[in-house]
């Protein structure tokens, strides 16, 4: 239900390339799972990261455990300890290339 959530506030203003990893399978790994979005400017990447916090709490009274990034906006990582979300502009996402990095075996 969180996951959906999540991707529901994502979706509400308009994040794109929206990439869920699943990670449970994953040896010694933290979380569950890996959200991956990105937006197409700083105030969009802070929206996004708004709008998710938002849905969460009103729907389903989850709060983030910790938020990272707000400051410069360029990459946002939302983490609800069992899903950690990150929020990028499309530059930084391509970068650091993290869907490739977690999807090898």
């Amino acid at each position: 239900m969180l996951l959906k959530k999540i991707i529901e506030g994502i979706q509400m203003v308009k994040g794109k390339d929206i990439s869920v990893i699943n990670l449970k399978n994953r040896e010694n790994f933290i979380c569950d799972y890996f959200v991956i979005c990105n937006g197409d400017s700083h105030n969009q990447v802070y929206a996004i990261s708004q709008s998710i916090e938002k849905t969460t709490i009103k729907q389903l009274q989850k709060k983030p455990w910790h938020i990272e990034g707000l400051k410069k906006r360029e990459w946002i990582l939302v983490d609800y300890v069992s899903i950690v979300v990150h929020i990028f502009q499309k530059e930084v996402r391509s970068h650091y290339n993290i869907e490739t990095l977690w999807n090898q075996n």
